[in-house]
């Protein structure tokens, strides 16, 4: 059987070439699955030749499912390869992600005990290292974790509730996933705040690691950190920026993504943190990067985004920033270099991506925003009126930044004259511009 999803003009070349190799073909219509979308180049407004297809609505997630490693199939290396009910047991989780759909509850599990102490043996040994070396932002959501998701030493976390939990807080949400997803349909989940998460769990021959993304690493190394607002919409905003991206930007995202969100370290209280999922998520290497001081190099995006990533091993280099709002300020201004001739905005009522790629399009975007910033620029009024210790100006400049648009060899003189307007007409509730806000890019 082969799954097709294309238009009726190149499916009929695809039946023709196919008649020169097979005695019959059989085309069955699968109802389940939306409608393929058109490239970007054949939609309105759009002149750009070809780009890579980009789920536009969330259901769109349920077409962008490419597993590069593993999944079903293990390598020889693997340290489940030789273990017959493991790779049955694989199967089954394979067939869980591969079969759901967006909308439906993530099935839950029914973990064997065997499955149950290997997730112990990971959790109590990682939980004696986080106290003294996972960051601030890490610890302060470990608790609600605890409280309402069940993360215990005997038991195993179900993805649904997390979901259920994650949504509640930051919007985000979970899809089950096969194994290791390519970097643009991982990243185009980011997008509609949706995290692609897997519920098999590492063998039990070595439960200190394993060679490819599970449950251990999921639950453990990126919840607590998804469960923070300001990291959602961060992540959320590198999602946004893959979208329509080259390869070859995809690939630099994808790397910066790894040695920050994966792999990353700030300073906090005078020493090194950890905030990075793959460290959080693994005994030995958490102990290794933070005592391999040599290894440690500052974060800079244009030298950060040509280091190897490596799957399978230690990492050559660790990068730390002063702050992880560092970071996310340094990955966000690296995103905007990327190049696309268009923005993109999603749409949180709708659970879409609006592609802004003409005037008509920003304009309508503007007015809509200018509503929201005369309810921000009417609240601080108020809370003005009664804590005069609120930062007008600094607000006022804060929003200012986020719409600035050099047009002009005069651009820094505009900016400094757009920052003076946006705080005087702020400071009387008379707002006059726009702002980027959750879900623009």
């Amino acid at each position: 059987m082969v799954d097709v999803e294309c238009d009726n003009k190149r499916m009929e070349q695809l039946v023709h070439m196919l008649r020169r190799e097979v005695s019959a073909i059989n085309l069955t219509a699968c109802e389940d699955s939306p409608a393929p979308h058109p490239m970007l180049s054949a939609a309105p407004s759009f002149d750009f030749g070809d780009m890579p297809w980009f789920p536009r609505k969330i259901a769109d997630l349920d077409q962008a499912q490419r597993v590069l490693m593993y999944g079903v199939e293990l390598d020889a290396d693997h340290p489940g390869f030789k273990d017959p009910e493991y790779r049955k047991r694989r199967e089954t989780f394979y067939e869980i992600a591969m079969e759901y759909k967006y909308g439906r509850p993530i099935p839950r599990v029914q973990y064997t005990p065997e499955e149950v102490r290997t997730w112990g043996t990971v959790f109590r040994e990682l939980h004696k290292l986080y106290l003294r070396h996972a960051c601030k932002e890490y610890l302060d959501n470990w608790p609600d974790l605890v409280k309402y998701c069940g993360y215990r030493e005997d038991n195993i976390p179900q993805l649904q509730d997390i979901s259920v939990y994650l949504k509640k807080r930051t919007g985000f949400q979970l899809r089950p996933v096969a194994g290791y997803l390519s970097p643009r349909d991982f990243l185009s989940g980011l997008a509609f705040r949706v995290f692609h998460c897997t519920q098999y769990i590492r063998h039990s021959s070595d439960p200190f690691y394993t060679p490819e993304p599970d449950c251990c690493h999921e639950l453990l190394g990126h919840m607590p950190l998804l469960a923070n607002p300001s990291f959602a919409q961060f992540s959320q905003e590198l999602g946004l920026a893959s979208l329509g991206a080259n390869d070859h930007d995809i690939e630099r995202l994808a790397t910066l993504y790894f040695f920050t969100v994966e792999f990353g370290l700030c300073h906090q209280d005078g020493e090194f943190r950890v905030y990075g999922a793959g460290l959080l998520s693994s005994v030995s290497e958490l102990r290794h990067a933070i005592t391999a001081h040599e290894k440690l190099k500052r974060f800079d995006p244009e030298v950060t985004c040509k280091e190897e990533c490596i799957i399978t091993a230690f990492q050559n280099a660790y990068y730390y920033t002063d702050t992880i709002e560092e970071a996310k300020e340094k990955m966000r201004k690296f995103a905007g270099q990327i190049q696309r001739p268009f923005g993109v905005r999603y749409n949180p009522y709708t659970q879409s991506v609006e592609v802004l790629s003409n005037a008509q399009k920003i304009a309508a975007l503007v007015s809509e925003l200018r509503g929201d910033l005369c309810i921000v620029s009417n609240a601080i009024r108020k809370i003005h009126d009664v804590d005069d210790s609120v930062d007008v100006h600094g607000l006022a400049s804060m929003l200012a930044k986020g719409i600035r648009v050099d047009s002009s060899e005069d651009g820094d003189d505009e900016d400094k004259d757009d920052d003076d307007d946006e705080k005087h007409s702020l400071d009387h509730g008379k707002e006059d511009a726009t702002a980027t806000r959750n879900g623009h890019q």
